[in-house]
């Protein structure tokens, strides 16, 4: 068997520690102690302003939708994860495609001014294999129409786009810990999304 991604795992020594004291504690849930740090470390890490811990990667993007206001069409790209979006149609909102750039995968922005009409709100922009979209032609686009924009992110964990993070960009990002990503927390029972905007 040929593995298509191999994760990373810690020195499992390392790692008992940290599940004795967890044992210990008897803390399993309700933001405790381990959740906080990882959470306080990222802001460091990524240099957010903030980020808020999840359920699951569809969740934070339903709560990026909800959390804008959008409604009506969201301009996304077919080629993502069907979270991305069953997001969109879960919060009632109906998803415009885009087609993507060949060269990059992403998104193709020079696609996406033809695709706006008075009912788009929002664009949902998904970064491919560590590759960021055009950030700078998708931002320039939406304010020129007033649209909201979230990035899936979940492909760009340690990314920089301009010498920023990758999620430092657009109304809200978000990303997956799901042991499949970059970056992830064993079963990928936290996601995160970067707020930037609306939450003070």
């Amino acid at each position: 068997m040929i593995p298509v991604t191999k994760p990373f795992l810690p020195n499992i020594e390392e790692y008992n520690k940290f599940v004795k004291d967890i044992w210990e504690r008897q803390w399993l849930t309700n933001n405790g102690p381990l959740v906080n740090e990882l959470e306080l470390k990222l802001k460091e890490y990524l240099d957010l302003p903030h980020v808020l811990f999840l359920g699951n990667g569809t969740i934070a993007i339903q709560i990026a939708i909800k959390a804008l206001g959008l409604k009506g069409d969201i301009i996304t790209t077919p080629f993502s994860y069907v979270a991305t979006t069953s997001s969109i149609v879960w919060e009632n909102c109906n998803p415009v495609f885009v087609d993507i750039d060949p060269d990059t995968l992403n998104i193709n922005h020079r696609l996406i001014e033809a695709a706006i009409t008075p009912e788009t709100t929002g664009i949902l922009a998904t970064h491919v294999y560590g590759n960021p979209c055009d950030i700078d032609a998708i931002e320039f686009i939406a304010k020129k129409h007033n649209l909201k924009v979230i990035y899936d992110a979940a492909h760009c964990f340690g990314t920089k786009y301009k010498g920023k993070s990758a999620f430092a960009y657009g109304d809200i990002a978000t990303t997956s810990f799901h042991a499949t990503k970059v970056f992830h927390t064993t079963e990928g029972a936290q996601y995160f999304l970067k707020t930037q905007n609306w939450l003070k």
